[in-house]
């Protein structure tokens, strides 16, 4: 599985974020995904793809109910956000 850029996905914690890119870390060769909050912050993020999908054990704070970290929204109208 893989991220894929401008695609909008949902945090286990349910808030939406944008994916702006994916690249490389010049370092480790690690692909990482660079995000921007679609709240009011806009704030813009970066974190390794491997974190970004890896599977969630069960935590109270997981809101969504999802298996993974952050899973692609394909129905924006459903959630009443945009892009």
């Amino acid at each position: 599985m893989e991220v894929k850029e401008g695609e909008v996905y949902r945090h286990f914690k349910g808030k939406f974020y944008y994916v702006i890119c994916v690249g490389m870390d010049s370092e480790t060769k690690e692909r990482t995904v660079v995000y921007r909050h679609l709240d009011n912050s806009g704030n813009i993020c970066i974190r390794s793809e491997k974190m970004f999908l890896e599977e969630i054990p069960e935590r109270p704070d997981n809101v969504t109910g999802q298996k993974y970290r952050f899973e692609r929204i394909d129905n924006l109208a459903e959630y009443n956000c945009e892009k």
